[in-house]
């Protein structure tokens, strides 16, 4: 065979030799040109084979495929081409909900309902180095009060929402995490060290997601690891591989089977998430959307995706994330000559999108069995100069989950659901440094901002329930001007929706800003509580609790943290405060029955 294998072509299996071929009829001869004569290096060169096995069988369509669609989207790049050519966005139809209102109340209801027909997919491939911290970020603490990280939150989330859509029938609501060679060992070390935080192991599936090739040059060609020229280098390809994972490991026929009926994907790091996900699913429900993108309102310009229509001169239509960088160009060039602006309300027309997605899960397979479960994928090279002809260092195709919808037809029925941002949005994803830096009234979206925001949202929910909270202080944490609400917590299943939290809460009831309660049990009744200080209530499911009366201790007092000192462990640091536990009123009930906290 006259190629740059030579010789070396009868070392590899039959399947490695395939690929071989594969190689070099798609353009990748320089894989192989410094190769020497057998007896050399044998080992590592099957391993070059073993690992393009890999990128192979872990890529819709394979290796053939990508290569295929790095040369047209780096063309097209290179041409300066955009994507959105001849597409006009107008705002779609969807829902916007008002917390706490009837039409609100009713979603959640018919929510809960659709919960147990449901599986939830958490997108879980990052460490928190950004953040400052050295674990996987489903292991950071969601706020410090109680210490639970984002992983129990979610999990303990889902069970709530298990228990109340059974009505006493023992469904079991999957749940999918899709990992990262970076975090596929530590995730499921946290899960087995916490007992997976009370969930059953069986309903719980990890999928991990693999890397994909670089590219050297506009030709596509495979970028060799400058260190070791029998090793392709790879990096991620972003979080649109859920879909492809989900599809190529059956799951979503074994759900089908089952009788589910609805697919809810988020991400790693927002504590207020379920807030909004009983309400959402009942939208989906209600107005039986294929596609469901959870969002939020959002300022002109602001850096967050909108969710716009885009209709094509062809009459080709489609409901899509658009990244805000893109949109307002796009505006612009449609005969919007104002670009992105904001509306009478204060807020762009179109929603932002937090990028979580409720799908309906008939319409979903049907789509991945026509795609394989490939997501439209982009490419973003940085070029050494205008002429556009070498890039800086090598880059790779990328995908993102949000852009499923894409390839849909006209027809599929794509909407979203509009949320306030204090009720459904504070994701955990700058470092204290980025924070600071943010644009004055722009969410700072850190440790800081993120903890402080479950305080705000659980205080406002109180205090739409009926509950006396008292306003917040403004104070600089981290180098961010943060509002500091009393620290009120509770467990998933004491509160989980509106409804539920305002049963549970009568007469005149009181909490002082310095305030710290933290709610861990099920059946746990305020009352004519007042409280100004640390209380923390800890009841077993089968305890029924009346707190009231006046509480009143020295409390937690809040302490700054500088997030350079390194004698204060990272999850102190990168939010800036701790906890002084000075003076609490703790109280647990072990045993079944009725009692009653009365200080």
């Amino acid at each position: 065979m006259a190629s740059p294998l030579g010789d070396n072509f009868s070392l590899l299996s039959p399947k490695q030799q395939e690929l071989a071929k594969m190689l070099l009829d798609n353009g990748q001869e320089h894989v192989f040109r410094d190769w020497p004569a057998p007896g050399v290096d044998d080992d590592k060169k099957k391993a070059l084979l073993d690992q393009v096995l890999r990128l192979d069988s872990s890529y819709p369509g394979g290796l053939q495929a990508y290569i295929k669609n790095a040369k047209q989207l780096l063309a097209d790049s290179k041409a300066g081409k955009n994507p959105f050519d001849g597409f006009t966005p107008s705002v779609p139809t969807g829902e916007t909900l008002t917390f706490a209102d009837e039409t609100f109340i009713k979603y959640e209801e018919v929510g809960v309902q659709e919960a147990q027909k449901a599986a939830f997919v958490l997108v879980a491939g990052g460490l928190g180095e950004r953040l400052g911290y050295s674990g996987i970020k489903v292991a950071l603490p969601a706020e410090t009060t109680t210490g639970t990280c984002f992983l129990q939150h979610y999990i303990e989330s889902i069970l709530a929402l298990q228990e109340a859509s059974s009505q006493g029938n023992q469904t079991q609501i999957p749940f999918v995490i899709m990992t990262s060679d970076d975090t596929h060992g530590r995730t499921l070390e946290l899960l087995e060290a916490n007992s997976y935080f009370g969930m059953q192991p069986k309903q719980v599936t990890l999928l991990k997601q693999e890397k994909v090739a670089c590219l050297e040059d506009n030709d596509a060609r495979l970028a060799l690891d400058p260190q070791n020229k029998y090793q392709i280098q790879t990096k991620p390809h972003g979080h649109g591989d859920v879909h492809s994972l989900l599809y190529s490991s059956g799951i979503l026929k074994v759900w089908n089977d089952a009788g589910l009926k609805w697919v809810l994907f988020f991400q790693d790091t927002n504590g207020l998430l379920f807030k909004a996900i009983p309400s959402a699913l009942g939208v989906s429900a209600t107005k039986q959307y294929h596609v469901n993108s959870l969002a939020v309102p959002r300022k002109a310009k602001e850096a967050i995706g909108g969710i716009a229509k885009l209709t094509h001169t062809d009459g080709r239509s489609m409901v899509i994330n658009v990244e805000y960088n893109q949109l307002d160009p796009l505006l612009r060039a449609s005969g919007y000559p104002d670009g992105d602006v904001n509306a009478e309300n204060g807020y762009s027309p179109f929603p932002g999108n937090i990028n979580q997605l409720i799908l309906e899960l008939g319409p979903y397979i049907e789509e991945l069995s026509k795609t394989g479960g490939a997501i439209k994928e982009f490419v973003n090279p940085k070029y050494k100069d205008a002429s556009k002809n070498a890039f800086k260092s090598s880059t790779r195709l990328e995908c993102m989950m949000q852009d499923y919808p894409k390839t849909l037809p006209p027809s599929a029925r794509v909407g979203f659901t509009v949320m306030d941002a204090w009720l459904a949005y504070a994701p955990v994803k700058n470092n204290a440094e980025e924070a600071s830096k943010v644009p004055k009234g722009n969410p700072y979206h850190s440790a800081t901002s993120g903890e402080m925001a479950i305080y705000r949202a659980n205080s406002r929910v109180l205090k739409q329930a009926g509950v006396q909270v008292a306003d917040p202080v403004v104070q600089v944490l981290n180098g961010q001007e943060v509002e500091v609400w009393p620290r009120i917590t509770w467990k998933p299943k004491w509160g989980l929706t509106y409804s539920r939290i305002k049963s549970k809460v009568r007469g005149q009831n009181s909490i002082s800003q310095r305030s710290t309660l933290a709610i861990k049990g099920q059946n746990i009744l305020i009352e004519n509580l007042s409280l100004d200080g640390a209380l923390i209530i800890d009841a077993v499911d089968g305890a029924e609790v009346n707190a009231s009366g006046s509480v009143q201790n020295k409390g937690w007092t809040l302490e700054t943290v500088d997030n350079k000192d390194t004698k204060e462990p990272e999850v102190l640091r990168i939010r800036g405060f701790k906890f002084n536990k000075v003076d609490q009123l703790e109280a647990k009930y072990t045993e079944p029955g009725k009692f009653t906290l009365k200080p």
